[in-house]
């Protein structure tokens, strides 16, 4: 063999013992790996997967009718230190202690609830002991203060030389504060999920969708690594009008200062969609006040008289009465029909009718025993059948409601050998409904006999573009025959303006009687029960009507709760006549000039503020206002326009603007707007004039 021969043949076999020695190394790791090394490397995973960071959505908004804002989501921000960063400790901390005293002092200016000196010492101890994540601020910063915190000492000088970062979160806010507070609802602090109202009822697509990244060290701190980007959620746009809810909580609140009801609640809806335009619950708090607190609008009851309507409604197409057939009221007003212990009574007596009503009168006088008889005489001895009509004529149907928790109705068969029961519903006793059903059955009635379900959301919306639209739904197309129909309107007519009406006004009182719009609808009052048993003198009264009568286009239903010696005409019809009167005032606004051009006494007050806010005044209230190309301007008694010199480097005087410009126009200094009560600006802390200090707080009294 030569010698070339040789060296190939040793070479080749150093390769091949090199080869099979790495293929036994990798076969004996492979072993130690699932077995020895199996645990460690499982729980180092477990870290690693622990070390995954959800990144949140941002939740999406919820708007009224017009696009404007109902509850929404800002960012706001907690400030930290890091005391052991490198710059902040080099030179035996020359660089923290140059900034401390200004540091604290622009800490103070921008969240006062720590004074300086408290800042300082709390800068100070947190050096001492090394913290890496001081906490500086002790409620979450607002975008405004974030961007003034930014420009501060030290701060300016960035993340790695100041050791101070910063998380962004959000917060759910309501502009509209309390108004239609219990529909929209609320979310958990803790979990960021909805809790309540149409937050909760939509909450997978107002939540979006979370992404998700991992913790990883870089320098002396931790960051996320983002692997999949979160997806914000998409936006709820309702059917709610801000400004007719705030016409209806207003009325409300009036009434219920007045009566003192442990709570009431006001619902105003569009006649022809079904759509909520209003939704109002307000609850008395201890300190003799009313809130928003719980949703009486969907939650079951019984309805008292407003009930008689769908009573006589069913007899009348049940053809087993006219309105002309006449009943007997026994002396005294109470009728004895199977118990002599209670007996049926009515609250009062009409002398001029002498004892002889008609079925039209009963309804409009609100004639218990009328209702009774008729109902009784109608299907006694088949009770049944009366709550089959019922159900015939879609007064048993439930629909989708978007406010969870809405009860469905309860109107059932009396049992075997109950006689009693029968009369008691012709009143309504023994049924119970959500006000939002009355509501509806009202609407119908008014709907030309078409019974639309109520619903409060229009469409969800993915950056303005629709992602899903809501749509009337009708329960049934004809819940009677067209001469039903007409006769019932008829006695609902009578309720407000027959001078028997329970709701008919008495020299122009506050019942539903209203000079400026024709409403029609009917009272109701109902023993409040308690305790298993009914309370005779603590009553729930209420109203519900449409209305312009002659057109409907608005149904409202007004009740107030736990009330005694109180009249549910004066107090809940008197309440709808308001809210109709405002409502119908709302939508006829158009302002005439004068025959001889001389508009003043036309002019409607008009706060200063931005040109721009006076041209959308000019098209929506049709007048002709004089502009200019001022930023800024006031409009004067007379129609003459005077332009404002509105300065961004000192403090302007803000005093009788709206809250929007106000706040634009000290925010535009690099100072903090902060507002107390409504309506137009009267004081401001801070003079005109004044040199800004960013980041600083202009308190604003509105009223």
């Amino acid at each position: 063999m030569s010698e070339t021969r040789k060296r190939l043949i040793l070479r080749f076999g150093a390769v091949f013992v090199f080869i099979a020695l790495g293929f036994v190394m990798v076969l004996v790791k492979i072993v130690l790996l699932q077995t020895k090394e199996r645990d460690d490397y499982l729980k180092y995973e477990q870290k690693q997967t622990k070390a995954t960071q959800v990144i949140d959505s941002k939740r999406g908004n919820i708007f009224d009718a017009n696009h404007r804002l109902l509850a929404g989501s800002i960012p706001t921000y907690t400030f930290y230190m890091d005391t052991k960063a490198e710059s902040l400790r080099g030179n035996n901390g020359e660089l923290f202690f140059n900034y401390i005293d200004s540091l604290s002092h622009a800490l103070s200016l921008l969240f006062p609830d720590r004074t300086e000196q408290q800042y300082r010492q709390l800068l100070a101890n947190g050096y001492k002991n090394g913290e890496r994540r001081l906490r500086l601020n002790t409620q979450r910063a607002t975008y405004t203060q974030f961007k003034a915190f930014k420009q501060q000492p030290l701060v300016n000088q960035g993340r790695s030389k100041s050791g101070i970062y910063w998380e962004e979160g959000h917060r759910r806010i309501k502009p509209f504060g309390s108004l239609c507070s219990r529909t929209i609802g609320s979310i958990y602090t803790e979990t960021g999920k909805g809790n309540s109202g149409l937050e909760l009822s939509f909450e997978q697509p107002l939540a979006g969708t979370p992404g998700w990244g991992i913790k990883q060290r870089v320098g002396n701190r931790m960051e996320v690594l983002p692997l999949a980007a979160p997806i914000d959620g998409q936006d709820i746009v309702t059917t709610i009008d801000a400004y007719l809810q705030d016409i209806t909580e207003t009325e409300l609140r009036r009434t219920l200062s007045q009566t003192g009801g442990k709570w009431a609640c006001c619902v105003l809806m569009e006649t022809a969609t079904g759509q909520i335009k209003a939704i109002t619950n307000l609850d008395r708090q201890a300190d003799g006040t009313y809130a928003e607190q719980l949703n009486h609008a969907v939650t079951r009851m019984e309805p008292g008289s407003m009930f008689k309507t769908i009573a006589l409604l069913a007899t009348l197409d049940d053809g087993r009465v006219q309105l002309a057939d006449t009943f007997h009221v026994p002396k005294g007003a109470k009728w004895v029909y199977q118990d002599k212990k209670t007996p049926i009574s009515d609250s009062h007596e009409i002398e001029e009718l002498k004892g002889v009503y008609t079925a039209k009168q009963g309804l409009t006088a609100s004639s218990n025993i009328v209702l009774a008889k008729i109902v009784t005489k109608s299907y006694e001895g088949n009770a049944e059948r009366f709550v089959k009509k019922l159900q015939n004529m879609g007064f048993r149907d439930t629909f989708r409601c978007e406010i969870p928790g809405c009860q469905a109705p309860k109107i059932e068969v009396p049992k075997k050998g109950d006689k009693e029961t029968l009369s008691r519903m012709s009143f309504g006793y023994n049924v119970e409904l959500p006000p939002l059903y009355t509501l509806m059955y009202y609407n119908a009635i008014a709907n030309n006999g078409k019974m639309i379900a109520p619903y409060i959301v229009q469409r969800i919306e993915d950056q303005d573009s629709p992602v899903k639209e809501f749509r009337p739904k009708t329960i049934n197309s004809s819940i009677c025959s067209r001469q039903s129909l007409q006769d019932i309107r008829e006695c609902l007519e009578s309720v407000v303006w027959d001078s028997l009406g329970t709701a008919a006004a008495r020299r122009w009182s506050n019942k539903a009687q209203s000079k400026e719009v024709h409403i029609a609808g009917k009272t109701g009052t109902a023993r409040v029960f308690e305790n298993g048993r009914y309370i005779n003198y603590r009553h729930r009264i209420a109203f519900c009507g449409y209305f312009p009568m002659e057109q409907p286009r608005y149904t409202c239903i007004c009740i107030i709760h736990d009330v005694s010696q109180r009249d549910a005409g004066n107090d809940c019809g008197g309440t709808v006549r308001r809210v109709a009167e405002r409502v119908m005032a709302h939508h006829a606004v158009k302002l005439k000039k004068n025959n001889d051009n001389t508009p003043q006494d036309n002019i409607p007050a008009i706060k200063r503020g931005m040109q721009s806010a006076f041209s959308v005044v000019n098209r929506g209230l049709d007048l002709d206002l004089p502009t200019s190309d001022s930023q800024w301007a006031r409009i004067d008694t007379e129609g003459l326009n005077h332009d404002l010199q509105i300065s961004s480097s000192l403090v302007p005087s803000v005093i009788g603007m709206g809250a929007k410009d106000a706040v634009f126009a000290i925010e535009r200094t690099g100072m903090i707007a902060s507002l107390s009560g409504k309506g137009k600006v009267i004081s401001q802390s801070v003079n005109e004039g004044s040199v800004p200090l960013r980041g600083g707080t202009v308190y604003l009294q509105l009223r």
